[in-house]
């Protein structure tokens, strides 16, 4: 009799132990466990004194840049995100009077990125490089992230509809101060390059950028349901 209550409380048990690592799997796919918040953060490379890369028809980077994220804000809230820029206007962060501004600024990001923890953080960039024939969207996550791996494949995926032309892969980082330190999934996406006639000319065009948000807003979507 003693065994058979001892063996049903044993069966009780382990299903319970079962539903509980369903939950519990459930929350971490969902980023409850993690302590992340339901949000995603833009990062608008460089701004104010700091213009990024020039291009070859003289836009500056930190334009393209603020550009292009306000248009994928736009669409990531029409799909009921909550979203969370960096800066939204052409301001450095951190503190003006500092004297190595650009460092102070990318600190303010991390510390801007880690205080929100959001589900994940994309920081918009443009590239430049000495041959101006280099062209095409790449992504960068860091080295030691899986999850960043996973995101910036998805992401480089999702960049051809911008371009289909494109042939770039995503591409591992262990340098990049963003990417080592905040403390959620990270990348970079640099849209293109400054450096390159064509892809300059395209990048400061409206509807390409639109194009650019889409590929990069249906990227996260992408993402976040994986």
């Amino acid at each position: 009799m003693w065994k058979k209550i001892e063996f049903a409380i044993v069966l009780l048990l382990l299903a319970v132990l079962i539903m509980m690592s369903n939950h519990l799997e459930e929350m971490v796919s969902s980023g409850r466990v993690t302590g992340r918040n339901p949000c995603i953060v833009l990062d608008s490379g460089h701004g104010g004194e700091d213009p990024g890369k020039i291009g070859v028809n003289q836009a500056k980077e930190k334009d393209v840049n603020l550009k292009i994220a306000k248009k994928t804000k736009e669409r990531l809230e029409k799909k009921g995100w909550k979203v969370v820029m960096t800066r939204e206007k052409d301001v450095m962060l951190g503190d003006p009077a500092a004297g190595n501004k650009k460092i102070h600024d990318m600190k303010a990001r991390v510390e801007r990125i880690n205080k929100t923890m959001p589900q994940a953080a994309v920081s918009i960039h443009q590239n430049s490089y000495q041959d101006a024939q280099i062209h095409g969207a790449q992504v960068f996550y860091y080295s030691h992230s899986e999850e960043g791996k996973r995101m910036a494949e998805v992401m480089q995926k999702a960049l051809l509809k911008a371009d289909e032309e494109n042939t770039r892969q995503a591409k591992a980082n262990d340098t990049y101060y963003l990417l080592k330190r905040t403390e959620v999934p990270t990348i970079i996406v640099e849209c293109g390059f400054l450096s390159n006639p064509e892809e300059a000319a395209k990048l400061v065009s409206p509807k390409y950028q639109e194009k650019l948000a889409e590929a990069i807003a249906e990227g996260i979507l992408a993402c976040m349901e994986n």
